[in-house]
């Protein structure tokens, strides 16, 4: 299977499972409390069961709630992530959106209808410091919205998950596609066996891909360094510019690396 075709293919794979999954809980969240009254599930009285659905804890219901929070989680993390390795957040703020989402189900399954355990919860939160800065805005703004999506799951409200994750969803691909496209600010890396480097053959990639470049600093050696500034633009594939950086006849290039500028370096 070609790279293209991969692609493809994952995207079709994530754009089903978001919709089944989105579907899934909208069903679930419209019957599962008529299902509980009903005694389908539950063997309670319909009076009592109304009365205990509010603060109702059963252990395959809450399974259910945390298992909905992480879908979730990872469906919104994988939308928003389109492409992880060309982010610079990386996969620590993949894994702390996913738990996220799953912590906010988690508060509200322990809270409950009970205010002291929700002044419980928020002492014990304040007791936790997250030094950690996010530089992104963007980034901040998801953290806030996934925690939202895991309350709704934590108080069972599965209809409004999954029709905020759908609504997200489709925002988030919306923005991206009427987002200003800015070429990306990152740092190239090259490194040849010997102590020659193809220069022209890197500038006449480089030029040919639109790749605007600037000679930041160059090292001789056992083997030959040079650091580039370069900004490329954002539908170039950088696995593909890596590939053709490395098609030389001439010296071979050990090495090819990529790396995302902070704004601090910017």
């Amino acid at each position: 299977m070609s790279g293209s075709s991969m692609v493809r293919w994952l995207v079709y794979r994530r754009v089903v499972g978001g919709v089944l999954l989105c579907l899934a809980l909208v069903v679930v969240g419209l019957f599962w409390r008529q299902a509980i009254l009903s005694g389908r599930f539950l063997s309670f009285p319909v009076e009592q069961a109304a009365k205990i659905l509010p603060t109702l804890h059963h252990p395959f219901l809450e399974f259910l709630k945390l298992l909905a929070s992480l879908l979730i989680g990872l469906l919104i993390t994988s939308v928003y992530r389109v492409h992880p390795a060309e982010k610079g957040a990386g996969v620590s703020m993949e894994h702390a959106q996913v738990l996220l989402c799953v912590a906010g189900a988690l508060m509200m399954i322990l809270i409950g209808d009970s205010l002291a355990r929700a002044f419980g919860v928020a002492g014990g939160a304040s007791i936790v410091r997250f030094r950690t800065p996010v530089e992104d805005p963007k980034d901040t703004m998801i953290l806030f919205l996934l925690l939202g999506l895991g309350m709704a799951c934590g108080v069972g409200a599965f209809a409004l998950a999954g029709l905020g994750s759908a609504f997200l969803c489709i925002a988030l691909i919306w923005l991206q596609r009427v987002a200003e496209r800015k070429p990306r600010a990152m740092s190239l890396v090259i490194t040849a066996e010997g102590s020659e480097l193809p220069l022209v053959h890197v500038q006449e990639v480089l030029v040919r891909h639109g790749v605007e470049f600037e000679a930041r600093e160059r090292s001789h050696g056992k083997h030959a360094e040079i650091r580039y500034r370069v900004w490329v633009p954002p539908d170039t594939s950088l696995d593909h510019l890596n590939a053709e950086l490395k098609a030389n006849d001439g010296a071979i290039l050990q090495s090819v690396t990529f790396e995302r500028l902070r704004k601090r370096d910017l």
